[in-house]
């Protein structure tokens, strides 16, 4: 980038450049002095590092604005000024307190201009296309922080992320990692440590929609081969809704809520409740594992359960499908609810009399084995198997 032509058109004869030159060491620290007193991030005296620092920018600064003078179409190496940029970042700071330190150095160095001004026999003109020249400049500078800044930024971020993407494998590994090293690592990727955690499985078609901004403490585990998240502490205030509100309209599970060293079991259950979903078991949409616990259960072994189903539903093997269909219902209804006719035919929607006849059904297919508790708890499991089978 070259100074404008104001200036490149009247140039700075060499002598007058030598002496303004010569002057870079008082300015320098009337600008440090400028910068000390008036930006609290960069009053540091005891830190002699911090110092010499401070000092190399100044003078950097000064000394290619002179540089530029002298040849205004020399090419420019913005690179230290990007990493003054990158040392912001690294600082934890925003670009205020560096673009506030730049403008002071350019007030500093165009009141010195202008009290030199006389003894240098400067025109008007000329003082004039030097001042506008110090701020082309200080654009230019700060145009080059900026870019370092943003880069620093975006490379901190990006290995925040690589970091917190290996503690989610950690996380998720079987058998699980050992506690020190997922401290370590938690501690690298700003994660706390928090008691228990839950797993959440997506749709796999869907894993990669954009979600709404989560908290930041959710890993998000988008680009696994299943794509899933892992939420801290669920049961803390607010994690339930915010979660539901981010996962609105997106197919996935929330599994249970466990200790931190057993999050893959989290996920595994939440799996088993998606691929349930898949296949018609459990509705589609948002689930949440603890609300179908005795279903993830019975079809954790399917053919064992259906071997249970086939000994233990064999009264009703005879009958017409609809009537099956009715005296399963009815049986299942009578075993969740309670013995009383009148409680069944609620849950139902049927009249009592209705109930009354269909239980009496059952205890002439059943007989006594409807009076024996191991029995019944089998007779229960293999009717929700069949119920949820028949409602995909």
């Amino acid at each position: 980038m070259a100074i404008r032509s104001d200036v490149s058109e009247s140039r700075i004869p060499a002598e007058i450049v030598r002496t303004l030159r010569s002057g870079i060491g008082r300015v320098c620290d009337e600008v440090i002095e400028e910068i000390r007193t008036r930006i609290p991030e960069y009053a540091r005296p005891s830190d002699e590092i911090y110092v010499k620092v401070v000092r190399t920018a100044v003078e950097q600064a000064i000394d290619g604005f002179l540089d530029r003078l002298e040849d205004p179409g020399a090419p420019w190496d913005p690179e230290p000024f990007r990493m003054l940029g990158k040392g912001e970042a690294a600082e934890g700071r925003n670009l205020e307190p560096l673009q506030a330190a730049m403008r002071l150095g350019a007030r500093v160095g165009w009141r010195r201009l202008t009290e030199l001004a006389g003894p240098l026999g400067l025109s008007p003109q000329c003082l004039y296309g030097l001042g506008d020249a110090i701020f082309v400049y200080l654009d230019q500078l700060a145009d080059a922080a900026a870019e370092g800044f943003e880069y620093a930024r975006a490379h901190e971020a990006g290995e925040m992320e690589r970091r917190r993407s290996r503690l989610l494998d950690l996380l998720l590994s079987r058998p699980p990692a050992g506690q020190e090293a997922i401290a370590d690592l938690a501690k690298a990727a700003g994660w706390r440590l928090p008691r228990t955690v839950a797993c959440v499985a997506l749709d796999e078609q869907h894993g990669a929609r954009r979600l709404p901004p989560l908290p930041p403490d959710v890993l998000t585990g988008h680009q696994r081969p299943a794509p899933c998240l892992l939420v801290p502490d669920p049961a803390g205030p607010g994690q339930a809704q915010t979660l539901e509100h981010a996962l609105r309209g997106h197919h996935a599970a929330i599994g249970p809520a466990v200790p931190l060293t057993s999050a893959a079991t989290s996920l595994r259950w939440a799996g088993e409740a998606l691929e349930l979903s898949r296949r018609g078991v459990l509705p589609r949409g948002l689930l949440r594992c603890e609300d179908h616990m005795a279903t993830l259960v019975v079809f954790k072994d399917e053919e064992l359960v259906s071997a249970l189903a086939e000994v233990r539903l064999a009264p009703l093997a005879h009958l017409r499908p609809t009537q099956q269909d009715r005296l399963a219902e009815t049986l299942l209804a009578w075993l969740r609810h309670g013995r009383g006719a009148g409680e069944v035919a609620a849950k139902l929607h049927v009249h009592p009399q209705t109930v009354r006849y269909r239980l009496r059904q059952l205890e002439e297919l059943y007989g006594d084995q409807l009076t024996d508790p191991d029995i019944r708890f089998e007779l229960e499991i293999a009717l929700r198997a069949r119920q949820a089978v028949l409602a995909r």
